[in-house]
């Protein structure tokens, strides 16, 4: 697979995110979304940087399982209950981030819901992904 991260110079500087992402594959691997759900189905983490990168951990985890790495994301949306709060942790989220996914950023988006299917999550993260 092949991605190209394009980030047009009339846009504004893309942080922590790719604006498009021109993928070459044969293979689309659509990931569910994820939430801080350890092994046994049980919500963990009480903060949003601490189920944040659980969720994460599961999509990676995911993505693994169907022979992907991350590089291979070319799209992911973040569905948070509190975007005021999500706003406020964004550095340590970018870091939480980079050190499990690294800086090969897809497109993204970061949409605020009233609630997730777990009444307690705080984020719940999908997207898709393009491999060889």
């Amino acid at each position: 697979m092949t991605a190209e991260r394009v980030n047009p110079p009339e846009l504004s500087p893309p942080t922590g995110f790719s604006h498009a992402v021109v993928a070459t594959g044969s293979r689309l691997v659509f990931l569910a979304g994820q939430t801080a759900l350890d092994t046994d189905g049980k919500l963990v983490g009480d903060t949003l940087p601490e189920q944040f990168e659980r969720a994460l951990t599961n999509l990676l985890g995911a993505l693994h399982a169907a022979g992907g790495t991350p590089a291979a994301l070319t799209r992911v949306t973040v569905y948070a209950t509190d975007i005021a709060d999500y706003r406020r942790h964004a550095p340590e989220l970018g870091r939480i981030w980079r050190d499990l996914a690294g800086r090969d950023y897809p497109a993204m988006a970061v949409v605020q819901v009233t609630r997730l299917w777990d009444e307690t999550a705080l984020v719940e993260l999908d997207g898709f992904a393009v491999l060889p």
